[in-house]
């Protein structure tokens, strides 16, 4: 199967051959190169870092591997169990550790887990610290503590109640008003931890919750990206139930989709979108979010007065541009959400309360919500990754084919027509051996053309 490596974190499929794939072998090692690099940090204490995970099938296992290799090498921990992303973010700063791990594998299948690496400041690692901890894990070298020095569990809690009161406290969220629209909610958390902390987030707030695939059993109910082809039963369940909203969270709880009552996609792409546009009305700042996003979301900024940014695609470089250039908001279009002041990190909680404040304080449907909004349409594909394919080659031969077009290549390659008003975007994925290839246009018919125009291009490149 597979094994990445990367300033994002490690990640790969269980089970097989150490060193190809996320075996107990390699989770071990991992683990100890983080753990050497923590305490390079921290060189004159001991170092206390916050583990939590999904519910995968794999996540027992690899989270009783993570902390033992943490308490091997000298470090305390704090197990948080089971846990968003967002959560472990919150805890590490909460806790005044010196570093965090999520084990989970996001939207990927249950076949994959992964480590996500967070610094001091609950974080993900930037480009230099990754690189950092990449070396030292390319060494293969590492040197535990003696018996007087392991670390220990120095607290074993769950963190839920504290990141739903965070949420509540946040100055923009309106609690009154929420309770006020009374809300029937559909929550599809696709059997992992979403079930558990996004109704008792929407309890708080008078919603009458319908919980669809909320056990977190690590069996995920349907592909765990959530991508309209993967949502149909939750569609129907909105309709069934004449519910107001469907959620839909993925199984770290970082991205966010959402369902109108109509049983129609409100747009993975849009969720920022909304939020964006409540947040701008309330408080100053700019917008950022990645390449890959929609340019709604500068439509949004503009509309405003503010300014927006773009960034190379991955949170770390979304919250590396949110701040210098002073942004409020931010996040990326496959629904996560940013806000600054509650912290540096893809959170689908603050998402969901921002978004049900602005739907009640509008009093509007979620389809006449989205009905505001500019309207484009994003055709999203992806090419496999196979060993004789050079990505650099194709992507040169890219930008002669249409250099008269505005190229940008912070990040792969995007390729501006129509004065931006038409774009396309190819990179290497980070996560998976793929190459991601995003489309926008102002209907769905000229994206996926022009998608699949690249799509071509790249095919008689690789001949």
């Amino acid at each position: 199967m597979t094994l990445i490596k990367s300033i994002s974190g490690f990640r790969g499929t269980i089970g097989g051959k150490s060193g190809e794939n996320f075996t107990p072998v390699d989770i071990v090692v991992l683990t100890s190169a983080y753990a050497q690099w923590v305490k390079q940090q921290y060189p004159n204490k001991k170092p206390k870092v916050v583990v939590g995970r999904d519910a995968r099938i794999s996540g027992e296992m690899a989270a009783l591997l993570v902390i033992g290799s943490l308490l091997g090498s000298g470090i305390d921990v704090v197990n948080i169990g089971l846990a968003t992303t967002p959560s472990v973010e919150l805890a590490v700063v909460y806790e005044n550790a010196d570093g965090g791990i999520i084990l989970t594998a996001s939207h990927n299948p249950k076949q994959w887990n992964a480590l996500k690496l967070l610094n001091s400041k609950g974080e993900f690692l930037s480009s230099a610290e990754g690189k950092s901890l990449l070396a030292i894990a390319d060494k293969s070298e590492y040197l535990f503590s003696d018996v007087d020095e392991t670390g220990k569990i120095i607290k074993e809690y769950n963190f839920n109640d504290i990141h739903i009161e965070m949420v509540l406290a946040c100055r923009f969220v309106d609690t009154a008003a929420i309770r006020k629209a009374k809300f029937k909610i559909v929550v599809d958390a696709v059997n992992s931890v979403g079930g558990i902390i996004v109704p008792q987030l929407l309890e708080k707030f008078g919603v009458d919750v319908v919980k669809l695939n909320c056990e977190p059993t690590g069996n995920f109910a349907h592909n765990p990206e959530p991508l309209p082809e993967n949502l149909v039963e939750i569609s129907k369940k909105v309709i069934e139930e004449k519910a107001d909203l469907g959620i839909v969270v993925d199984p770290d709880v970082d991205r966010l989709a959402l369902v109108c009552e109509n049983g129609e996609m409100f747009g993975e792409e849009y969720t920022l979108v909304s939020v964006a546009d409540y947040i701008l009305s309330k408080t100053n700042g700019n917008a950022v979010s990645n390449l890959s996003s929609s340019q709604a979301l500068r439509d949004i900024a503009e509309k405003h007065g503010r300014q927006y940014f773009s960034s190379a695609v991955g949170e770390v470089n979304v919250v590396t541009k949110m701040k210098e250039v002073n942004a409020v908001i931010g996040g990326e279009g496959n629904g996560g959400v940013i806000l600054s002041e509650f912290h540096y990190g893809r959170d689908a909680l603050i998402g969901i309360a921002l978004f049900l404040t602005n739907m009640a304080n509008k009093k509007m449907k979620a389809s006449e919500l989205r009905a505001t909004y500019p309207n484009y349409f994003m055709s999203k594909n992806k090419i496999e990754l196979m060993p004789h394919i050079n990505i650099d080659e194709i992507f040169e031969n890219l930008k002669q084919k249409y250099s008269a077009q505005k190229i940008t290549d912070i990040d792969g390659i995007k390729i501006d027509f129509n004065n931006g008003k038409m774009w396309t975007l190819l990179r290497k994925s980070n996560t998976e051996p793929i190459i991601r290839i995003f489309s926008e246009a102002d209907n769905i018919e000229t994206a996926n053309d022009l998608a699949k125009q690249i799509i071509a291009d790249i095919n008689t490149f690789i001949k």
